[in-house]
């Protein structure tokens, strides 16, 4: 079986800024270094996020979106985070990385489907 070549990862600015404001707020926490410190949730995101280079696909469709009949976002999870993104073609876009203990919903809602 002949193994498909990696995609590209891009990020979208807001997932950018998803990913400077978690930093921010461990970094205040617990500070930057340590087994539960800032550097240490970046690396684990952003591992998590580069593994989609090889299994674009492997993320479930968010149990939100099905349920309005939505299939074209995936998400990742490392609790408590949730990585929303979407596939197409040899691209793999990340536009959500959040605390999903929020309310998740409304943050797709205003995210993803208020976009026109």
């Amino acid at each position: 079986m002949s193994r498909q070549q990696p995609v590209q990862i891009i990020l979208a600015a807001e997932a950018e800024g998803d990913l400077q404001a978690i930093y921010n707020q461990r970094l205040a926490q617990r500070g930057a270094e340590g087994l539960d410190g800032a550097e240490a949730l970046l690396d684990r995101l952003f591992d998590a996020i580069a593994s989609l280079a090889d299994f674009p696909l492997k993320g479930p469709i968010p149990p939100e979106l099905l349920a309005i009949g939505i299939a074209d976002w995936r998400q990742l999870s490392l609790p408590p985070y949730r990585i929303i993104y979407t596939v197409a073609a040899d691209v793999v876009t990340i536009a959500i990385v959040a605390d999903g203990r929020r309310d998740f919903a409304s943050l797709l809602e205003r995210r993803l489907l208020q976009k026109t």
